[in-house]
């Protein structure tokens, strides 16, 4: 939990929506193995994202994944100079390749990005317009860097947007609880797995009861 202070400011909690679409942001191999140049051991966050995906595809929500990759010098050149590590995100590199503990099914697209944020330059947001999502719950690494980025991006999209605590993570600690606050005292919600997962379900049975009373024969 997310504890505010006096200081911030007031603000609501939203939530998600009655159609939200998780967005898997850059579970790569390239930042899940510690033995990448960008990598930290992060099993914990790696379960975590199982048991989202477990509870999204078992109430067949939207599922989208987003990787990082370059494929030619110009390519977030600056950002690269600045970050060589990155250079390793290359076609035909593992380092790009989904964890394959989180078992990407066909129909869960990847938005190859060369940025932090996963809306920009991508076709993120028109993905998510075609499935009719009205909030996004976005989960991955790192807190501080693409999670972050995402995540207010996705505000300014206008998604109720909400960020999985239990399923983010960082290189630093203190980054990752610094940025978890921040989030959650200007942007967007931040909350546990398992607060995301009842809402869903409780608003999964909702929308679908009141289709099913809509549709009855009277």
């Amino acid at each position: 939990m997310v504890l505010l202070q006096e200081t911030d400011l007031p603000r609501r909690t939203l939530g998600v929506g009655q159609r939200p679409a998780l967005i898997v942001v850059d579970m790569m191999f390239g930042f899940t193995d510690p033995a990448s140049p960008l990598g930290s051991s992060q099993p914990e966050v790696v379960e975590a994202n199982i048991g989202l995906l477990r509870a999204f595809r078992a109430l067949s929500l939207p599922v989208i994944f987003t990787a990082m990759v370059y494929d030619s010098d110009e390519q977030a050149s600056v950002f690269r100079e600045r970050v060589p590590a990155l250079n390793c995100l290359v076609p035909g590199s593992r380092w790009i390749e989904i964890d394959s503990q989180l078992t990407r099914l066909e129909n869960e697209p990847v938005v190859w990005k060369h940025w932090a944020r996963g809306f920009f330059g991508t076709d993120l947001h028109a993905r998510l317009q075609a499935l009719e999502v009205d909030s996004v719950v976005v989960t991955g690494l790192t807190t501080s860097g693409c999670v972050r980025a995402t995540a207010v991006d996705g505000l300014q999209h206008n998604y109720r947007t909400v960020v999985a605590s239990d399923a983010v993570g960082d290189r630093n600690a203190e980054a990752h609880l610094a940025n978890l606050h921040d989030l959650h005292a200007k942007y967007v919600d931040v909350q546990a797995n398992h607060e995301i997962i009842a809402f869903i379900v409780i608003t999964k049975w909702k929308v679908t009861a009141i289709y099913k009373s809509s549709h009855c024969l009277t």
